[in-house]
């Protein structure tokens, strides 16, 4: 996907998720979601987290050449494993356990995402990193991987907390572009589903009717593993 392309979606979207965020009560904060064991402040806690591995990605020797595109970013192996879930549940109970307060927490997930979006923007198109995991990425393959982060956990985090979607236009149409392919992202649109409705489908969120599980086969989803 086009670097700019992507780069704007990540704004956009983590501005939505700050906006939602921020003004939450301490109840709130506390509600359950559905990426159990996770509170919404856990759940925001793991969308800082994965967002913050860019500075030192960006700081590190860039990779000669990028083998992994953001789709197979998602291959089903050990990072997915139980051990590394528990580990991934670990790290985010930990960012959420730092600031005192809910207000805080909401700034300093303002502060990170904002952060690693001017970095982001300073580097050149073809740039490349290297993930935690090991994969060699173009930095835009990997930024729509943090797209996708923000925009679905966001979905989860409407969910829990009662309130209607925020998500992006540009967000949406990046992770749709992701799923189906950029030829194939139009379609979706021809089920009469909205955005949200589509992305909660297609990444499990929502059980499928059998009418909708063909439907969905029909377009020829990527199903993506997701923690």
């Amino acid at each position: 996907m086009d670097h700019d392309l992507v780069l704007e979606a990540f704004r956009q979207e983590c501005g939505a998720l700050s906006g939602a965020v921020a003004g939450l009560s301490e109840a709130a904060w506390n509600l359950p979601t559905r990426c159990t064991p996770w509170t919404v402040r856990d759940l925001l806690g793991h969308v800082a987290v994965v967002i913050d591995w860019l500075p030192a990605m960006l700081d590190a020797p860039a990779p000669d050449e990028a083998e992994t595109s953001a789709v197979e970013y998602y291959r089903p192996d050990d990072r997915f494993s139980a051990r590394t879930n528990a580990m991934r549940i670990a790290l985010a109970q930990d960012r959420a356990a730092g600031p005192v307060d809910g207000a805080a927490f909401a700034e300093d997930f303002a502060a990170t995402w904002r952060r690693c979006d001017r970095l982001c923007r300073t580097q050149a198109h073809a740039r490349t990193v290297r993930t935690r995991h090991g994969d060699a990425m173009f930095l835009s393959e990997f930024l729509l991987t943090r797209v996708v982060e923000v925009a679905v956990h966001g979905l989860d985090l409407a969910d829990a907390l009662g309130r209607e979607a925020w998500l992006t236009p540009a967000a949406g149409d990046a992770v749709t572009e992701l799923l189906l392919g950029p030829e194939h992202a139009a379609a979706a649109d021809r089920l009469g589903w909205s955005r949200p409705h589509f992305l909660r489908r297609a990444t499990g969120r929502e059980p499928l009717n059998e009418a909708e599980a063909a439907q969905i086969e029909q377009l020829g989803v990527r199903w993506i593993a997701l923690g």
